[in-house]
């Protein structure tokens, strides 16, 4: 209580940062990287081509899959191209008594309707699910602990902001080689700069597991979530199957009715219940695309004959459509190319400032140690951490994009084992960091990520048709993008090891070591 506001402020920071960081910097990265999700499955996924648009011919072969393939299934479903890539026509169905993950799915080409052989891989929508839930067994408890991660966030933020008084004076000082102060100038640098996108990405984050933090709203007025779901997001009608027999429409004419609904929109996904029956209900969705259309996200259709079903409108209060709000802002669900390269950048900034924050508790630890070259327990338990964090995440995501394509395509378990690549490679970068010295550690472990992000365009040219030169003539950005990505970030990490090379350790002044000398003794 006797320091100053500033002094309690910067005490504050310093342990709201430290404690999460290691999770705070995970969230950052992956989360970052699901900016790119769709395009990140397009170049997982190179049997896929490059086009979206689905022809006629390709609805009428869905079509004849479906009633030569899937007669007496309880439910069908067609899946179409996104728009930024990453999917075919994707055809599946279920059979009475299967779960839904022991359907049968099939990917047609969007413009020949030919089956492809499309590998097994999670893409990125693992690195988008992994953001928040950590891949932890149990989903809730990876929640509250990237909730109370995001909380320290949003502490750490503020605390900062009111500790650093010059903080936009220091944002133009940037002092190379020069210890602390320089990590101190990039950890504000890189704070400063995207400061509105990391409290906007913080808040939003939070509002969107709202109902983790606090979910006394629904237990006081509902008797579940399921109720509550029900009343916020009321579902379209619901029919038992008659018995009597009807053909399903076509795809195509039930797509041109949704259209119709949505004023040329067209749909991403579309499911038909019991199909071959009377009562066959028929759910098709379309993707979010502006900012207040005030149009319906779905439309029902009466299966057999192809019409619209009367449906109960949304009708949200200003809780929820606030709350719908802040999902979109986090997600960037709206963003085009220039937006979401904007997310993608700042993203990398939230990465690069945690990265230093974490750094420089240690940089600014040493040389107050008693012995610099032997340090305490704590102190070399922060920095082996930040070792296996920093390094390692970056090392597993890398490994999990070169698995994909060095597994054999056919593999049992390929999209498991790509998955457990990543983990592998990461903690085996953990168990280096704590076996090696900290400064051969950081070098080595540098030196691994720059070789991986380096040798994910070689192999991908080696392995598929789709090489950085080929992807360029053919005008595929999407690869394109991708490769050039992992050859920047091989450049950033090539640079950062280089720099370490050339640092030389300060030496702790005859002055004050004789005093830790004398305050050992």
């Amino acid at each position: 209580m006797k320091q100053s506001l500033r002094q309690s402020m910067a005490w504050l920071h310093t342990w709201a940062g430290l404690v999460p960081g290691w999770v705070l910097y995970v969230i950052f990265v992956f989360g970052t990287a699901a900016f790119f999700q769709h395009e990140i499955d397009a170049w997982m996924r190179p049997e896929l081509p490059s086009e979206t648009r689905v022809s006629p011919r390709a609805f009428a072969s869905a079509d004849a899959l479906l009633r030569t393939r899937a007669a007496g299934a309880e439910s069908w479903s067609v899946s179409l191209p996104a728009a930024r890539g990453g999917s075919g026509l994707d055809v599946s169905w279920q059979m009475p008594g299967q779960g839904r993950r022991e359907g049968t799915r099939i990917t047609l080409d969007p413009a020949t309707g030919a089956e492809i052989p499309v590998r097994a891989t999670k893409g990125g929508f693992f690195l988008y699910r992994f953001h928040f839930d950590l891949h932890f067994i149990s989903v809730m408890w990876a929640r509250y602990l990237v909730c109370v991660a995001a909380l320290a966030m949003l502490v750490a933020i503020l605390s900062g902001v009111v500790t650093h008084k010059k903080i936009f004076t220091d944002f133009f000082m940037m002092r190379f080689r020069k210890g602390q102060r320089s990590w101190l100038d990039a950890h504000n640098a890189t704070a400063v700069l995207a400061l509105p996108f990391h409290l906007m990405i913080t808040y939003t984050g939070l509002a969107t597991l709202l109902f983790t933090l606090m979910p006394w709203a629904i237990s006081a007025n509902f008797p579940d979530r399921q109720a509550f779901y029900a009343t916020t997001y009321p579902q379209g009608p619901e029919r038992e199957a008659s018995g009597e027999p009807a053909p399903v429409a076509r795809i195509g004419q039930m797509i041109a009715t949704a259209q119709g609904q949505w004023g040329g929109a067209i749909p991403t996904y579309l499911s038909v219940e019991n199909p071959g029956d009377k009562a066959a209900v028929a759910t098709l969705y379309t993707a979010k695309s502006e900012w207040g259309n005030g149009r319906p996200d779905t439309v029902y259709l009466d299966a057999a004959t192809g019409k619209v079903l009367p449906s109960t409108p949304a009708n949200p209060g200003g809780a929820t459509a606030t709350h719908r709000v802040m999902v979109d802002l986090h997600t960037a669900w709206f963003a085009g190319y220039g937006l979401r390269w904007l997310y993608f950048l700042s993203g990398l900034g939230g990465v690069a400032m945690a990265a230093t924050g974490l750094c420089l508790w240690c940089v600014k630890r040493r040389l107050k140690l008693p012995d610099p070259s032997r340090p305490h327990f704590g102190f070399r338990l922060v920095e082996r951490l930040n070792i296996g964090f920093i390094s390692g995440a970056p090392i597993g995501i890398a490994t999990y994009f070169l698995a994909n394509r060095l597994l054999p395509v056919a593999m049992a378990d390929h999209a498991d084992w790509e998955i457990n690549a990543l983990f592998i490679a990461w903690g085996g970068t953990l168990v280096w960091a704590f076996l090696r010295p900290a400064r051969r550690a950081w070098l080595e472990t540098l030196a691994v990520a720059t070789a991986l992000f380096t040798a994910i365009p070689l192999v991908n040219a080696l392995t598929t048709g789709r090489g950085l030169a080929p992807s360029v003539m053919a005008g595929d950005w999407t690869f394109v993008g991708f490769d050039l990505v992992m050859m920047a970030l091989a450049a950033g990490f090539a640079f950062t090891g280089w720099t370490l090379a050339r640092h030389k350790p300060r030496q702790m002044p005859a002055r004050k070591q004789r005093k830790g000398e004398e305050a050992t003794a």
